[in-house]
């Protein structure tokens, strides 16, 4: 093995949730992920849809039983030694594949951790040949660096993601079927016609507030006002149109807490003609554009669906796709992005 180093460290992820085009559901989770060499290790597994076991939505106890095993403070969960670095986000278990390493002290007595013969793997043993990611590691760790990295997660007053949002405004069978909607995905949702009255302790629950468009610019100031004398750091999302799956992809851009320059999709512009992407590693992208007719119906339409490669891609959108009102979501599994359609 490589006496190099890689450096180790962790930032704040997400896997999008969303209300699909063929009207499914995909869940939302926060997680933290591995940023190994700078970058997040997920981007090297190529298109994989899965989160880290340092999620923030299980038991406190379970989490920090995972941070105790990548500390090697407890046994690995699996044979031979190995640890599962990225799972299913719906589920737990080998049933649905995982990502599996060996996890172990450096064998020349230095005070390293090393990440070894990584592999898919769906049971036990892991079959290291069929299923190997054999272009990925070994990496070594300095000790310092790993075990300051994982002990920051087990802070007491390390806080909790804040995956409730605040929708305020003037259709409330819009706002009522968008809550309905985020709390299928895994996002907390209330409906209030403003913020007067509600206690600071109850403004810090949520990550974002989001207001229909027909909300007066008063009205927007007044609900920024008392988050601001609570102390409370919110993002806000002004909609763009009652368009559910479009709203959704709003506040869960809204809530994406992950480094910008650690992100898949990083830029996304739409004009009649067509649509400009622009991604920082290998990975599926779906575009889809909606849009209102003059009866205020809405009209969905797939634009792409397809693996990109790094860097900018322009994907040409029909006449019928952008008339009239419309708007164009990206998306991958880690992050979306929302763009009106301009002239």
């Amino acid at each position: 093995m490589s006496a190099e180093y890689a450096t180790f460290g962790l930032a704040p992820a997400m896997r999008a949730g969303g209300v699909l085009a063929n009207g499914d559901y995909q869940v939302h989770r926060d997680f933290v992920d591995f940023i190994v060499d700078g970058r997040p290790l997920l981007f090297q597994l190529s298109d994989l849809d899965a989160v880290s076991p340092l999620a923030s939505d299980i038991p406190p106890a379970i989490f920090t039983a995972h941070v105790r095993r990548l500390l090697l403070e407890a046994e690995a969960p699996l044979r031979d030694g190995r640890y599962v670095i990225y799972g299913c986000p719906e589920c737990e278990g080998l049933d649905c594949g995982a990502v599996t390493a060996v996890i172990e002290r450096a064998a020349d007595g230095a005070d390293d951790f090393v990440w070894r013969d990584f592999a898919w793997q769906t049971a036990e043993p892991a079959d290291l040949e069929l299923n190997g990611y054999h272009g990925i590691g070994p990496f070594r760790f300095r000790g310092a660096e790993y075990r300051t990295a994982l002990g920051q997660l087990l802070a007491a007053d390390e806080p909790p993601a804040r995956r409730r949002v605040l929708l305020i405004g003037a259709r409330v069978a819009v706002l009522a079927k968008l809550a309905a909607a985020l709390r299928t995905i895994g996002i907390g949702a209330e409906i209030a016609a403003d913020a007067a009255g509600v206690p600071p302790d109850e403004l810090r629950t949520y990550g974002a507030v989001a207001f229909g468009r027909a909300v007066p610019s008063a009205d927007r100031d007044a609900v920024r006002a008392a988050f601001d004398s609570a102390g409370v750091g919110v993002a806000y999302v002004d909609g763009l149109a009652p368009i559910i799956p479009l709203l959704v992809a709003q506040i869960e851009h809204a809530l994406d807490r992950s480094p910008g320059d650690l992100r898949r999709l990083t830029r996304l512009a739409a004009t009649p003609g067509t649509a400009s992407v622009e991604v920082t590693s290998t990975c599926r992208v779906q575009l889809i554009a909606y849009r209102l007719d003059r009866l205020y119906r809405t009209h969905t339409q797939e634009l792409l669906d397809a693996v990109l490669e790094p860097g900018e891609h322009r994907v040409p959108l029909s006449a019928k796709a952008t008339k009239g009102e419309s708007y164009v979501v990206a998306r991958t599994t880690g992050s979306v992005l929302v763009a009106p359609t301009s002239a």
